[in-house]
């Protein structure tokens, strides 16, 4: 007899995912959808990266990471040049403008994180971690 397995975890991650956007747009005055608030705020950690380590960091398709680092450079908030040590590559940073955002988005977004986390132990908050990076591959392991 095959059984019905039932989900467990995605219905709750994506109920997770759906009000961190909604806490992203809360109004605090920051006009950014989810996606390039993460990278903002990606970027108030980092100081810069390249388009292919944003990549990695998120997992977009590339397409999609390139029109919201267009949307982002064309509001002012980061500056993208082309990489001095590869020019077949683009560097993304914060513009003096998306600094200002980037803060405020890392310290309301750690604000949140740091409330979620409250009580959890360094080893179930890896063992998280390292659910997430199995889901994050699209290849769980059995």
């Amino acid at each position: 007899m095959n059984k019905k397995r039932h989900l467990k975890i995605l219905p709750q991650l994506h109920r997770a995912i759906h009000q961190l956007g909604l806490f992203i747009a809360a109004p605090e005055g920051i006009d950014v959808t989810q996606a390039e608030a993460i990278i903002l705020a990606f970027l108030s950690d980092h100081q810069r990266a390249t388009m292919s380590e944003l990549h990695r960091a998120f997992g977009h398709k590339r397409s999609t990471l390139t029109s919201v680092v267009d949307r982002l450079a064309a509001r002012g908030l980061v500056n993208r040049k082309v990489s001095s040590g590869d020019r077949r590559s683009f560097v993304v940073s914060l513009s003096r403008k998306g600094s200002a955002v980037a803060r405020r988005l890392h310290r309301r977004l750690a604000g949140l994180e740091a409330a979620a986390l409250k009580g959890v132990s360094d080893r179930d908050l890896a063992k998280f971690l390292e659910l997430l990076a199995r889901l994050g591959t699209g290849k769980p392991h059995a």
